[in-house]
């Protein structure tokens, strides 16, 4: 009698440990999922070599609507059906902190991915990857 109630005691006192683990790890990780996603200063250097070139933009445009908007939005404003469900809310494209980065900065963000959103590079060819850049550049809020 005395073992089965010392090996109660032993189970309920792993249970509480282990939950206990499993939560502090979750306080714990919640901070880092949450960190800013920052290119390296390197990228800022990049430069766009389709910029202002209105078919390569118009190219973005389809590859952002086919592959970017279920999470993005159509406007750009990480409102799209999927985000809802994901772990980070995916970037508003058409926020000034977003447009202030430097094309070279956005391109490398789009290549390298942030979880949930994919790396890129293994996806898309450098070319689109620009187009990308291209057409998230039209997604700016307008000034009022």
């Amino acid at each position: 009698m005395k073992q089965k109630r010392y090996f109660k005691l032993i189970s309920v006192s792993l249970s509480a440990v282990l939950m206990l683990s499993m939560m502090s790890f979750f306080w714990i990780s919640k901070p880092l999922q949450m960190a800013k996603f920052v290119a390296p200063a390197s990228a800022d250097a990049v430069v766009n070599p389709v910029k202002g070139n209105a078919a390569a933009t118009a190219e973005g445009k389809k590859l952002y609507t086919s592959n970017c908007v279920v999470c993005h939005g159509d406007k750009g404003q990480g409102d799209g059906v999927a985000a809802a469900g994901l772990a980070k809310p995916p970037a508003d494209h058409s926020s000034a902190a977003v447009q202030k980065q430097t094309d070279g900065a956005l391109f490398w963000m789009l290549s390298e991915g942030n979880t949930p959103m994919p790396a890129y590079k293994a996806v898309f060819n450098e070319t689109q990857r620009w187009q990308l850049v291209n057409y998230i550049r039209t997604l700016a809020k307008s000034k009022k």
